[in-house]
Protein backbone atom coordinates (compact mmCIF):
# COMPACT_ATOMS: atom_id res chain seq x y z
CA UNK A 1 0.00 0.00 0.00
CA UNK A 2 1.53 3.33 -1.00
CA UNK A 3 1.49 5.92 1.75
CA UNK A 4 -0.79 8.88 1.28
CA UNK A 5 -1.42 11.72 3.67
CA UNK A 6 -5.04 12.77 4.17
CA UNK A 7 -6.76 15.98 5.22
CA UNK A 8 -8.95 15.36 8.27
CA UNK A 9 -11.53 17.91 7.07
CA UNK A 10 -12.01 17.05 3.37
CA UNK A 11 -10.46 13.57 3.05
CA UNK A 12 -8.32 14.37 0.00
CA UNK A 13 -5.05 12.42 -0.15
CA UNK A 14 -1.63 13.87 -0.97
CA UNK A 15 1.74 12.22 -1.74
CA UNK A 16 3.52 14.17 1.04
CA UNK A 17 2.76 16.11 4.22
CA UNK A 18 4.39 19.15 2.61
CA UNK A 19 1.97 19.08 -0.32
CA UNK A 20 -1.01 18.61 2.01
CA UNK A 21 -0.29 21.47 4.43
CA UNK A 22 0.60 23.92 1.66
CA UNK A 23 -2.67 23.53 -0.27
CA UNK A 24 -5.99 25.25 0.44
CA UNK A 25 -8.86 23.18 1.84
CA UNK A 26 -12.35 23.92 0.50
CA UNK A 27 -13.94 22.55 3.71
CA UNK A 28 -12.05 25.03 5.90
CA UNK A 29 -13.48 28.52 6.14
CA UNK A 30 -11.37 31.56 5.45
CA UNK A 31 -9.06 29.95 2.91
CA UNK A 32 -7.18 27.86 5.46
CA UNK A 33 -4.89 25.03 4.41
CA UNK A 34 -5.49 21.30 4.78
CA UNK A 35 -4.89 19.70 8.19
CA UNK A 36 -3.14 16.33 8.46
CA UNK A 37 -5.16 13.33 9.66
CA UNK A 38 -2.70 11.85 12.14
CA UNK A 39 -4.05 8.30 12.20
CA UNK A 40 -2.85 5.43 10.04
CA UNK A 41 -4.36 4.19 6.76
CA UNK A 42 -7.10 1.65 7.51
CA UNK A 43 -9.56 -0.53 5.65
CA UNK A 44 -12.41 1.22 7.55
CA UNK A 45 -12.60 4.56 9.38
CA UNK A 46 -14.81 5.12 12.43
CA UNK A 47 -16.49 8.42 13.29
CA UNK A 48 -15.40 9.64 16.72
CA UNK A 49 -18.86 11.10 17.40
CA UNK A 50 -21.32 8.40 16.34
CA UNK A 51 -19.28 5.24 15.67
CA UNK A 52 -20.39 4.73 12.05
CA UNK A 53 -17.77 3.16 9.80
CA UNK A 54 -16.77 4.28 6.30
CA UNK A 55 -14.44 2.80 3.64
CA UNK A 56 -12.53 6.10 3.16
CA UNK A 57 -11.92 9.35 5.04
CA UNK A 58 -13.35 11.18 2.01
CA UNK A 59 -16.67 9.30 2.28
CA UNK A 60 -16.75 9.92 6.03
CA UNK A 61 -16.15 13.66 6.12
CA UNK A 62 -18.55 14.32 3.25
CA UNK A 63 -21.49 12.72 5.08
CA UNK A 64 -23.44 14.60 7.75
CA UNK A 65 -23.10 13.47 11.39
CA UNK A 66 -26.07 14.28 13.62
CA UNK A 67 -23.98 13.66 16.76
CA UNK A 68 -21.24 16.09 15.74
CA UNK A 69 -21.15 19.19 17.99
CA UNK A 70 -21.40 21.43 14.90
CA UNK A 71 -23.83 19.08 13.07
CA UNK A 72 -21.28 19.03 10.26
CA UNK A 73 -19.40 16.08 8.80
CA UNK A 74 -18.18 13.01 10.60
CA UNK A 75 -14.67 13.19 12.04
CA UNK A 76 -12.33 10.18 11.99
CA UNK A 77 -11.22 8.70 15.29
CA UNK A 78 -7.50 8.02 15.52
Amino acid sequence: MSSKFYCKYCGIGFPSVFALVHARCAKQGGGANHVLYEGSEKSKYTCKYCGLQFPTIFAMVNARCLKSPSKGGHEPAL
